[in-house]
């Protein structure tokens, strides 16, 4: 029988099998879900996907795993395995593995995996490499990354207007460029809310040195309330230690510190404290390249140029501390009630998106209009606002980018310096 293949007709068995990988003397447990080719399927595509972290992290690497799962739920014709906790000295034997037994589309997930991943993909000319997060590619080598900066600019927004103390505080895993960016997203936020409110502002960062390091962020959002009078938390660490513990403080204190939730939805972890945060689709990301790969539009040959940069605009991301839970409810009346007289600049924008009838009748727009404004700029096609136009400073003073230009994608892609009011530091 003569198979359509535009039209592939199968049903489905998924068969799910718990599996040990034996790489280098180490064995990592994986879930493969496997999905047999059927009568009218043809050939099975398969795909692997490779994490710095746990699975049960709740963030960075759950939320990978969740767009994995996604797409093999969808796709008979896809076979796909993922790899928890691979340290970027094991990459190369784990790809070794993988390649061996005929894995030929492999997602690495980490910053760190960059070149060991170019390094494979050299090895490996017939084989399909996807790096996440980084910038280096090669003929059968693409780079995909969901990015977060405009999402956290509206939480240093949120942070800035709720805040007591004046004091934010920030718990980095690296100080790497993409880590960089988001703090200074986050204090751009922050800055301009506190301009129009007249407040004055202090953003602390600390670094972890690990992505996935519980009890160090535990511990260090414990010292910046405690030490610092920080009121307001955001974060780069792939568990949701710093949400537990500023719920535990709010229970048996009853003191307010806002924070927000990072990749993976965590308000369950502190329904008292988790304002707004940071959320990932990669299903969307991961459909777009394993149907492009399966239809034959990504080969070995052509993915040099092939480079997702996807944001709001694309669905790759959204705001909320849930899915579906933009702005936490306990929040958004105080947000409503905080106010402030927009400029005649930001008078302008309103204007331009039907949103005058914001102003009341002293001359004073919200936070939560502003936030709204700001989403919606973001979301078109060709956003009509960006947090990285300028004046911009540096936390030395510096003018980094000046009046009305815009940050290109280079520049935010190697960032390495801290906007104004940032404080970098670097022990307890």
């Amino acid at each position: 029988m003569a198979v359509n293949t535009k039209t592939l007709l199968s049903y489905i068995i998924v068969v799910f099998v718990v599996a040990a990988i034996s790489v280098a003397g180490t064995y990592y447990y994986v879930t493969t879900i496997y999905t047999p080719p059927g009568e009218y399927g043809g050939a099975v595509l398969k795909a692997a996907w490779i994490y710095v972290g746990p699975v049960g992290d709740i963030g960075w690497t759950h939320a990978h795993d969740q767009g994995r799962l996604y797409v093999d739920n969808k796709f008979p014709w896809l076979e796909t395995i993922g790899i928890e906790s691979v340290d970027a000295a094991e990459l190369r034997s784990v790809i070794d593995s993988l390649v061996a037994k005929g894995y030929k589309l492999i997602f690495t997930t980490s910053f760190d995996f960059m070149q060991g991943t170019y390094e494979a993909a050299e090895a490996y000319p017939d084989v399909i490499f996807f790096h996440c997060s980084g910038y280096l590619r090669r003929p059968n080598m693409g780079t995909y990354f969901a990015e977060f900066y405009q999402l956290y600019y509206l939480n240093g927004i949120m942070a800035g207007a709720l805040t007591k103390t004046g004091k934010l505080g920030y718990i980095a895993a690296h100080f790497i460029p993409e880590v960089v960016r988001h703090i200074n997203a986050f204090a751009i936020g922050a800055n301009e809310i506190a301009k129009y409110l007249n407040k004055s502002i202090t953003i602390y960062v600390r670094k972890i040195g690990k992505w996935y390091d519980p009890d160090t962020a535990r511990a260090i959002a414990e010292d910046l309330i405690k030490n610092y009078e920080v009121d307001a938390l955001a974060f780069t660490e792939d568990s949701a230690a710093t949400v537990q513990y500023a719920e535990e403080y709010y229970e048996t204190t009853g003191k307010q510190v806002y924070v927000f939730s990072h990749y993976s939805p965590m308000y369950k972890y502190g329904p008292n404290v988790t304002v707004s945060g940071q959320l990932v689709h990669w299903e969307k990301i991961y459909e777009d390249i394993v149907t492009k790969v399966r239809l034959g539009v990504y080969n070995t040959t052509n993915l040099e140029n092939v480079d997702y940069w996807w944001m709001l605009k694309e669905g790759a991301v959204e705001l909320g501390a849930d899915f579906g839970m933009p702005i936490n409810p306990k929040f958004i009346d105080d947000l409503k009630a905080i106010k402030f007289k927009p400029d005649e600049k930001l008078k302008a924008e309103l204007e331009a998106y039907n949103m005058t009838d914001r102003i009341d009748e002293n001359g004073m727009i919200s936070v939560y209009d502003l936030i709204e404004l700001r989403l919606a700029q973001m979301k078109e096609e060709v956003p009509t606002f960006d947090p990285f136009t300028g004046p911009i400073y540096d936390n030395e003073g510096n003018l980094r980018v000046p009046e009305g230009v815009r940050m290109n994608r280079e520049q935010l892609w190697t960032i390495d310096w801290f906007v104004e009011n940032v404080v970098v530091q670097t022990t307890s």
